[in-house]
């Protein structure tokens, strides 16, 4: 794994002498982080097309404003908050970033404010008891685009469903389609209109087109009917091309001796690491 790259930070700490905070002039040190798509779902014209990284800015106490700001955690804009304030350039939208690229980015800032150490309690897999483990954010592997899309600078890839033998389209999930699928669930679950539909409202939300019909309210009847084998296979095709960090890393547990992998935790300590 020498060989693959690491959410690494290029350029943090500004070389010379630097006004110091509270001074006229000063800026927060900046840092290049890898882009896992390399830039190629982004239109001519985004600042991100074809762009193999991009600058994020050093968390300060402000920062730390918009993570613990109760209007923002209750709306669910916390992060989005964050990415803005933290993204160099201005003009980058970071709703229309995918995923992948987000939580390169929101990986990278948390490792400028906090370090790359990340100390939490975990299950262990094995005997399931809790135990304390350091997880080192700085060495999870970028996973990087794993096929170009049909038409370079637009979020569009296909996949040939199996047992109905037609051609699907779909598109990558960004920020904005991540954020509406979780609002939909959420009104689905406290409204109670129906059962919870993780899977079709995931595909209603990434498919934009199956044997050439893409019309919406065709798609989702015919998305609702796939067989289970042409659904499973086309989620697996996505997650395995989408482009972002791995979040797993090696873990030895000090109470049954179990070595494996786990996933690291997102939680609530991952932005905000106890004292």
């Amino acid at each position: 794994m020498s060989d693959e790259q690491k959410v690494s930070l290029n350029q943090l700490q500004p070389a010379g002498p630097v006004p110091q905070p509270g001074e006229a002039g000063y800026q927060p040190p900046s840092a290049t982080v890898p882009l896992p798509s390399s830039g190629k779902v982004y239109p001519i014209g985004s600042p991100l097309a074809s762009a193999e990284t991009i600058q994020i800015k050093a968390m300060t106490a402000r920062e730390e404003d918009i993570l613990t700001s109760r209007s923002l955690l209750k709306q669910g804009k916390a992060l989005d908050a964050l990415l803005r304030s933290c993204v160099v350039d201005r003009t980058v939208d970071v709703d229309s970033m995918l995923v992948g690229d987000r939580n390169a980015a929101l990986v990278a800032i948390r490792i400028t404010g906090y370090g790359q150490e990340y100390r939490i309690k975990i299950s262990c897999p094995k005997c399931e008891a809790e135990v304390e483990h350091e997880f080192d954010l700085a060495s999870l592997p970028v996973k990087r685009l794993g096929v170009d899309p049909a038409n370079v600078g637009v979020n569009e890839f296909s996949f040939r469903l199996p047992v109905c033998r037609k051609d699907a389209t779909f598109k990558l999930m960004t920020g904005a389609d991540e954020r509406e699928l979780s609002a939909i669930l959420e009104r689905t679950r406290k409204t109670g209109a129906g059962q919870e539909s993780l899977v079709t409202t995931r595909l209603l939300q990434q498919i934009l087109s199956i044997g050439g019909e893409k019309d919406k309210n065709k798609l989702a009847g015919i998305i609702r009917n796939l067989p289970a084998r042409d659904s499973r296979d086309l989620r697996t095709y996505m997650d395995k091309i989408s482009p972002g960090v791995e979040m797993k890393q090696a873990f030895s547990c000090g109470q049954c001796g179990e070595e494996s992998e786990v996933d690291v935790p997102m939680g609530t300590e991952f932005f905000w690491p106890q004292s």
